[in-house]
C-alpha cells in the first residue's frame, strides 16, 4: 500500500510543475465539492448509528414497569406504553398499542445501557488498523449495515431476556465501533489542512442531528405506535444509509469518478507534506512513551465520562427529576442537541477561519477549544443540582453545556490527526477503547449511584463527571502537541 501510485497520479495531473491557481481557488470556494459531499455522506452514516445507539434510552422509559422495580429482573406484562399526563393524552385515548414492559431496576437499566460499551473494548483497535491500511468504505458499510440488522432483534431479544439483550448490544457495539472508528481516516487523503476541522465536522455533526430526531419523535413513537417500532424504523434508515454508501463513497480522490481535476489536484497539493502513507509497523514502543499521544487518550477517557451519562440517562433525569412525562423528556433533550448541532458546524468554521487567517497557531486552538468545552460544562453540570427546582434555569444550563462541550470536537478529539496521520485508523481505534471503556463505567455507576442513594444520587454523579472532566483537561493542556511526532515518521519507521 506504498504512495507510488498517488505519486505518479501527482504526476500526471500536473506533469509541468506548474499549479493552476484559479483551478485550486474555484476549488475551494463554496460546499458544491466532492469532498464536501463525501461529508454529507459520512453525516448521514452518523445520523443512523446514533438513532441506533440512542433507542434505547428513550425506550427504555416506556419498557420498564415502575410499578414492580422489586420484582424478577425480566417479568415481562402487557399493558400500554407510558401515559402523558397533559391534555395531550386525551387525543391517543382511542388508539393505545399494547407492549412488553419489564422489571429491571436502576442498577439493571445501567448494566442495560452500558452494554453497548463492553463490545468496543478492544473491537476499535484491529478496526483502526485495519480501516489505515485497507481504508474505510467496507469497514464503514458494513459497520452500518449489521448494527441496523441487529437494531431489528432488540425487541425479540429483551422478551427473551436480560442476557440476550446484553449480547446483541455487545455485538451492535462492535458494528458501530467499525463506523465511528473508521470514519476518520477518511480525512487523512480526503481534507486539506485549512478544511479539515470544518470537513470533519460535518461529518460528525450527524451524530447530534441523528439524536436531535431520535429525542424528539422517539418518545412520540414510544406513545403512539409502541416501543418496538422506534427500533425497527431507525434499523430500516440505517440500511438505506448504507447501500447509499457503497456506491457513491471511495477511500482517495484518485480513484473517484465524478471529482473534477481541479479540485483532486487541489487536495493532492495541499497534502502533499503530509506522510499519511499507511504503514504495516507500529511503533508501540514509542507510542507508549509518547505524552502527547497519552494526553489525547486520557482525555478521551475523561470526556466521554460525562457523554455518556448524558446520553444514556438525560430522559431519565426529565422524567424522574424535572418531572416530564416521555414526549416532553425528548423534546426538552432534542432542544440541547439541535443546539449542539448549530455549535458543532460553527466551532468547525471558526477553527478554520482563526488557522487560515494564522490569528492563532494550530495547538493554540486544539488547547482553546478544548478548554472551553471542558470548563463551561463542567461548571453548568455541577450548577444542576441547584437549579432542579426550575425547569427554564435547568434548560439554560444544559444549553449552555451541550453547545460548549462541542468545542472539543476540534480540539482533542481530532489531535491524533496531527501527531500521527499516517496511523490515524489505529489511534482513532485506541481512544474509541479509552471512551468506550469510560462509557460502561460511568453508565454503570452512575446507576449504582441513583439506586443507592435516591435525594443526592443526580448531584453526586455530576460532581463526579466534572472533576473527573476537569482532571484530564489539565493532563492535556500539559502534555498536549500538535506537531507530528517523530515516531510517526516514515524515516524513523526502522528504528522499531
Amino acid at each position: 500500500m506504498s504512495t507510488r501510485a498517488e505519486a505518479e497520479a501527482m504526476g500526471h495531473i500536473s506533469s509541468d510543475g506548474n499549479f493552476n491557481m484559479a483551478q485550486a481557488q474555484t476549488s475551494r470556494k463554496g460546499f458544491c465539492s466532492v469532498r464536501h459531499g463525501l461529508a454529507l455522506i459520512a453525516h448521514l452514516c452518523n445520523f443512523s448509528i446514533f438513532t441506533q445507539q440512542m433507542n434505547l434510552s428513550i425506550a427504555i422509559p416506556a419498557m420498564v414497569n415502575n410499578t414492580a422495580l422489586a420484582g424478577p429482573s425480566n417479568n415481562s406484562t402487557e399493558r400500554p406504553p407510558t401515559a402523558p399526563q397533559d391534555s395531550w393524552s386525551e387525543t391517543l385515548k382511542e388508539f393505545k398499542p399494547m407492549a412488553p414492559t419489564y422489571d429491571w431496576s436502576p442498577d439493571m437499566q445501567g448494566i442495560i445501557l452500558s452494554s453497548l460499551n463492553y463490545g468496543s473494548f478492544l473491537a476499535p483497535i484491529p478496526i483502526g488498523y485495519m480501516s489505515g491500511i485497507y481504508g474505510a468504505k467496507y469497514l464503514v458499510g458494513v459497520g452500518l449495515f449489521l448494527s441496523s440488522v441487529l437494531t431489528f432483534f432488540i425487541p425479540l431479544a429483551a422478551d427473551a431476556g436480560v442476557a440476550f439483550l446484553v449480547v446483541i448490544r455487545i455485538v451492535q457495539g462492535i458494528a458501530q465501533g467499525m463506523v465511528l472508528t473508521s470514519q476518520y481516516t477518511i480525512w487523512v487523503k480526503w481534507a486539506p489542512p485549512l478544511e479539515k476541522s470544518q470537513l470533519i465536522n460535518i461529518a460528525i455533526s450527524g451524530q447530534l442531528l441523528g439524536s436531535f430526531i431520535i429525542f424528539l419523535i422517539g418518545g412520540f413513537l414510544c406513545q403512539t405506535i409502541g416501543w418496538p417500532y422506534i427500533f425497527y424504523i431507525f434499523g430500516g434508515i440505517g440500511c438505506a444509509c448504507s447501500f447509499l454508501w457503497f456506491p457513491l463513497f471511495y477511500d482517495d480522490p484518485i480513484n473517484h469518478p465524478f471529482i473534477s481535476t481541479g479540485e483532486k489536484e487541489y487536495i493532492m497539493r495541499s497534502l502533499a507534506q503530509q506522510d499519511s502513507s499507511p504503514a504495516w509497523s507500529l511503533p508501540i514502543k514509542a507510542m507508549v512513551r509518547s505524552l502527547p499521544l497519552w494526553a489525547i487518550l486520557i482525555f478521551h477517557f475523561t470526556e466521554f465520562w460525562s457523554f455518556f451519562i448524558f446520553m444514556d440517562y438525560t430522559p431519565t433525569y426529565f422524567s424522574t427529576v424535572l418531572q416530564a412525562n416521555l414526549r416532553d423528556s425528548g423534546i426538552l433533550t432534542s432542544l440541547l442537541l439541535v443546539a449542539a448541532f448549530i455549535c458543532t458546524i460553527f466551532g468547525g468554521l471558526l477553527a478554520d477561519f482563526l488557522l487560515s487567517r494564522k490569528l492563532l497557531r494550530l495547538m493554540s486552538i486544539r488547547k482553546l477549544f478544548t478548554a472551553i468545552g471542558v470548563l463551561i460544562p463542567a461548571a453548568a453540570l455541577v450548577s444542576l443540582h441547584w437549579t432542579r427546582s426550575s425547569l427554564s434555569a435547568t434548560m439554560a444550563l444544559l444549553a449552555l453545556s451541550f453547545t460548549t462541550n462541542t468545542f472539543c470536537q476540534v480540539g482533542a478529539f481530532v489531535n491524533f490527526l496531527d501527531i500521527a496521520p499516517r496511523y490515524t485508523g489505529f489511534l482513532k481505534g485506541l481512544s474509541q477503547v479509552f471512551a468506550h471503556a469510560s462509557g460502561a463505567i460511568s453508565s454503570t455507576l452512575a446507576g449504582f449511584i441513583m439506586s443507592q442513594d435516591s435525594e443526592f444520587g443526580w448531584r453526586n454523579v455530576f460532581l463526579i463527571s466534572a472533576s473527573v472532566n476537569v482532571s484530564g483537561l489539565v493532563f492535556y493542556l500539559i502534555f498536549g502537541q500538535a506537531e507530528v511526532q517523530d515516531w510517526a515518521t516514515e524515516q524513523t519507521l526502522t528504528h522499531f
